[in-house]
C-alpha cells in the first residue's frame, strides 16, 4: 500500500517523491521538508514584479506592453486593472484573473504587473 504524498507547493505537481527527510518535485526541482506539510495546507504567496504581495481585490498596473491574440493593439504599459482575483491553479504562470477595460476577461502573469 503506497502512502499518498502531497503535491508540490511551488508548481502543484502530483509527482513528488521522498528523498531522505525531504520531499522533492521532479518537474520544478523544489525540495521541502515533509514536516512542513503536515497539518494545514500551504497557501501560495503571489508577488508582483517588484516584490509586493498581491491579494484578491487589489488594483494593479501593467508594467510592460502585452500582446493579445486577436487584437491589433495590445495592452499598453500603465493600464490599470482593478479588482484582481488570484488563481490557485496557475496555468503556465498566469496567476491573476481579471477584467481589462477594452479587452474583457483574461489571465495575467504577476511578473508583468505592479501593485497600484
Amino acid at each position: 500500500m503506497t502512502e499518498s504524498l502531497p503535491p508540490c507547493p511551488q508548481c502543484s505537481s502530483a509527482y513528488t517523491y521522498e528523498m531522505g527527510a525531504l520531499l522533492v518535485c521532479p518537474e520544478c526541482g523544489h525540495e521541502w521538508s515533509a514536516a512542513a506539510t503536515d497539518g494545514a495546507p500551504v497557501k501560495r504567496v503571489v508577488k508582483d514584479s517588484v516584490g509586493n504581495v498581491l491579494t484578491d481585490g487589489d488594483t494593479v498596473t501593467v508594467v510592460k506592453t502585452l500582446k493579445v491574440k486577436g487584437s491589433p493593439s495590445g495592452i499598453k504599459a500603465g493600464t490599470k486593472v482593478r479588482n484582481i482575483r488570484l488563481i490557485e491553479d496557475a496555468v503556465d504562470g498566469h496567476d491573476i484573473d481579471c477584467k481589462v477595460d477594452g479587452f474583457g476577461a483574461m489571465q495575467l502573469k504577476s511578473s508583468v504587473v505592479k501593485k497600484a
